[in-house]
């Protein structure tokens, strides 16, 4: 089977999942869950463009997700404006705030990049809380949810999960191309690729952006499946979480992070007897993945089917061209009868 229809038959049965879910889940705070992860996918899938294929550290994305999640209490529910516009206005939001904040700080160090992410997202959170008159300040917001169809727990899953295959696919296309090697070749090495013609800063800006687009759609969704936010909705914690869950999927891949999405968030459901050692399951699970998988879940996956399926090694004999090698050898030769003043110049010099 050839790489390009394994990738056909992961994607198959991708979508299979993501229809088969409401089918298979008991109740619905299940299915709550299921849309939860599908939100958080919408951010991760376009944050992944940045930590994973970037090697860009940003552990702010939390406050791009608070910007979109009250761009659209703001004015979807305050104003009025018609919820679809306002998801698309919440993700422009979201992508001129990402040129904005990379514009100048794309160019600093990986370390100094996260500080300054970091930074942001602290602002947003201490803004939310100060400007009472535009964000409720402590009190919050309530948020409308979107009509029709989508106004019920089963219409609300379908709509975030086409949207969640969506950023699937964009991410998916743009990895499998030229930019996707251009993004990689700036993670594994900025001066190679600099030297074969790399934009570094503009490829790390294009994908910050297309991750501040994604980050504010996945606000407006986050915000409307919530109905109610607060500050303290959009805690520091929120934002690592994101970012580990790309580092215990494994970075470089697309499979690698949804399958962290999908185990991070739905850890506290496994351990709910144990519900206070919610962190120490997060620390536990980041430190085996990290000591024992330092390339991620995914790569697990890979580990597996090559024990099942070895590659096969095939010896095959090098028959080397005798004709043709005695050719060139006599070309050669009479090229040196032909200019032997030339082939003097170059033993002189």
């Amino acid at each position: 089977m050839t790489r390009q229809i394994e990738l056909w038959v992961a994607a198959v049965v991708g979508i299979a999942i993501v229809v088969a879910v409401p089918y298979l889940v008991g109740d619905f705070y299940q299915l709550h869950l299921a849309t939860l992860i599908a939100v958080y996918w919408v951010l991760i899938g376009g944050l992944n463009l940045v930590v994973g294929f970037t090697g860009t550290l940003s552990i702010g994305h939390v406050g791009l997700l608070a910007v979109g999640a009250y761009c659209f209490a703001i004015l979807a529910g305050s104003h009025g404006l018609d919820p679809f516009l306002t998801l698309f206005l919440c993700g422009a939001l979201g992508a001129l705030i990402g040129v904005l904040l990379g514009l100048p700080s794309l160019r600093l160090p990986g370390f100094y990049f996260a500080m300054v992410t970091l930074a942001f997202a602290l602002i947003v959170t201490e803004l939310s809380v100060a400007e009472q008159w535009l964000t409720g300040g402590g009190i919050g917001l309530s948020v409308p949810g979107f009509p029709g169809p989508l106004a019920t727990p089963w219409g609300y899953y379908w709509f975030t999960a086409a949207l969640a295959v969506a950023v699937t696919w964009m991410t998916w296309n743009v990895t499998r191309l030229m930019w996707g090697r251009a993004l990689v070749a700036v993670r594994d090495s900025e001066v190679a690729a600099q030297s074969v013609g790399v934009s570094i800063y503009r490829a790390k800006l294009t994908a910050f952006t297309f991750s501040g687009f994604t980050a504010g759609v996945a606000g407006a969704l986050f915000a409307s499946l919530q109905s109610y936010i607060t500050p303290d909705t959009f805690i520091f914690e929120l934002g690592l979480f994101f970012f580990v869950c790309i580092i215990i999927g494994g970075r470089g891949s697309i499979v690698g992070p949804l399958l962290g999405t999908v185990v991070l968030t739905a850890l506290p459901e496994v351990v709910a007897p144990l519900a206070n050692l919610g962190n120490f399951f997060y620390g536990a699970l980041l430190l085996v993945v990290v000591l024992l998988l330092p390339e991620g879940i995914s790569n697990l996956v890979i580990v597996i089917r090559n024990r099942m399926k070895p590659a096969v090694n095939v010896n095959a004999p090098v028959k080397p061209d005798l004709a043709r090698l005695a050719a060139a050898v006599r070309r050669a030769e009479g090229e040196a009868e032909a200019h032997p003043a030339y082939e003097a110049r170059e033993v002189h010099a």
